[in-house]
């Protein structure tokens, strides 16, 4: 499954001095993601993904947010920095599940 979309990156409320940043999956994308992975997935509910941000690739997991209703996807520093990116960009993103 491959999922291309546009998301806006957010700071973990509970983590803002560690600037662990994020975008959501959209909601009905993440329920299908629920529906594809039942039983198989990881620690934390976690998804292995390969996840691309403008010429940046890399292998990560997905997250499930309770409290956003959606899977999140960390954007680490490296990525952040080579493409330029800052908290509330609006950036396009493709993330594929990898199988387990």
């Amino acid at each position: 499954m491959i999922i291309d979309f546009d998301a806006e990156l957010w700071l973990w409320a509970a983590r803002r001095g560690d600037s662990w940043t994020f975008v959501s999956l959209p909601a009905e994308t993440s329920e299908e993601i629920r529906e594809l992975t039942a039983g198989t997935r990881r620690g934390f509910g976690s998804v292995r993904v390969q996840a691309t941000i403008g010429a940046s690739s890399w292998t990560t997991s997905i997250f499930p947010d309770s409290a956003k209703g959606c899977y999140v996807l960390p954007v680490k520093r490296a990525i952040r920095v080579a493409e330029d990116l800052h908290q509330g960009d609006l950036v396009a993103v493709t993330v594929e599940l990898i199988a387990s």
